[in-house]
């Protein structure tokens, strides 16, 4: 079994607000970069279940052994210290990679703070990642699929993410790629270059402009209509979300993301376990049952019409969900965050968060 390296804390966990780092990328060109695999950086916290079948579809990856795995495994809340321990035991045990790096936090500091750091970690040294947390299944095919995207669409600045994951959304007839472009991005299974990382402004600094401007929020919304909704309780503190601030930075830079068109990551986390998703609230397809070895992508970056309109149409709100986003919104108890807002967040707003769902799982 291969050794695990153990990295010190201090030299990973940054402050995500220098996330946007402007040294140089210590990875080579694109053109040698196809020759190196993008790391995985996989994030823990306190369940072993789940844990396991994530890294058993992972490990049965065609490109497992060829790829780097970052395991990031957050401390524990005082109720979690038990669950805790027993991933952090099963994290030291992994093999099946070309190498192991296990981060263990030393204090608790959330879902998004940790992503974010983790993310950035890996990108400065990389260059690309790919993303995944601790509740996914993955086809044996995911990683060639990743790695193939972010080869092909590296020198595309348009494309901000690629994903395996894909909404449940159908692929029109004779639809001849295996992915398509969108104006949502997903945080299942995901990836993306540092050139498009540091330019998230996890403050939303622009919030209240953006919030007093109707167009605005209906162009953000053409991804689905609850991402305005979600990134105004981002601000207000009711949920902690890296996603809705990722796919608002999507929005900004005017940027896409590139989504299988057959999933290839399938969420096992809707059941009640999770810390910031509700039970049963995510709208998914079944795993491709087939695998592939090359992968065909769309040969221009554009929007196609049948995929944006399938996609409003999936995600659209209930009538009842349309009416508590709306009570929510004009409670006096509502607190909203400063435009020079720090992403540094307090143990209420994750309280706050619980049960409400990400951006992929708020559907």
């Amino acid at each position: 079994m291969q050794q695990p390296m153990s990295v010190p804390e201090s030299n990973l966990f940054i402050d995500p607000s220098a996330a946007r780092d402007s040294s140089p990328a210590s990875v080579m060109s694109h053109k040698e970069s196809v020759r190196q695999l993008a790391p995985i950086a996989l994030f823990v916290y306190n369940r072993p279940e789940h844990i396991r079948r994530t890294v058993e579809s992972l490990r049965a990856n065609i490109l497992a052994r060829q790829s780097d795995l970052f395991v990031f495994s957050d401390a524990a809340k005082k109720e979690s210290a038990a669950a805790v321990e027993a991933v952090r035991k099963f994290i030291r045990t992994i093999d099946g990679f070309k190498s192991l790096t296990i981060i263990e936090r030393e204090r608790n500091c959330g879902l998004a703070n940790s992503i974010i750091a983790g993310v950035s970690h890996v990108c400065n040294r990389f260059g690309r990642v790919v993303a995944i947390e601790d509740d996914l299944l993955t086809t044996a095919d995911f990683l060639t699929f990743m790695n193939q995207a972010l080869d092909r669409f590296a020198d595309e600045p348009k494309i901000f993410s690629v994903s395996g994951f894909n909404f449940a959304i159908g692929a029109p007839q004779h639809y001849p790629f295996d992915a398509f472009c969108s104006y949502r991005s997903s945080s299942l299974g995901w990836g993306t270059w540092k050139s498009r990382w540091q330019k998230a402004d996890w403050s939303v600094s622009d919030y209240n402009k953006f919030s007093a401007d109707r167009n605005q929020q209906e162009l953000f919304n053409r991804g689905g209509e609850d991402l305005s909704d979600m990134l105004a309780s981002q601000m207000a503190g009711r949920i902690d979300s890296w996603a809705i601030r990722w796919a608002y930075t999507h929005f900004k830079q005017h940027g896409l993301a590139l989504l299988s068109l057959r999933s290839r990551v399938f969420h096992i986390g809707a059941d009640g376990s999770g810390t910031h998703t509700r039970r049963g609230s995510l709208r998914q397809s079944p795993l491709a049952c087939s695998s592939k070895t090359e992968f065909h992508f769309p040969r221009t970056v554009e929007i196609e019409p049948p995929f944006a309109s399938d996609m409003k149409k999936l995600l659209r709100p209930s009538i009842a969900r349309k009416i508590f986003r709306y009570l929510r919104r004009i409670s006096p108890a509502t607190k909203r965050f400063n435009s020079d807002a720090t992403v540094e967040l307090r143990a209420e707003q994750l309280e706050a968060g619980k049960g409400l769902g990400s951006i992929v799982d708020q559907v």
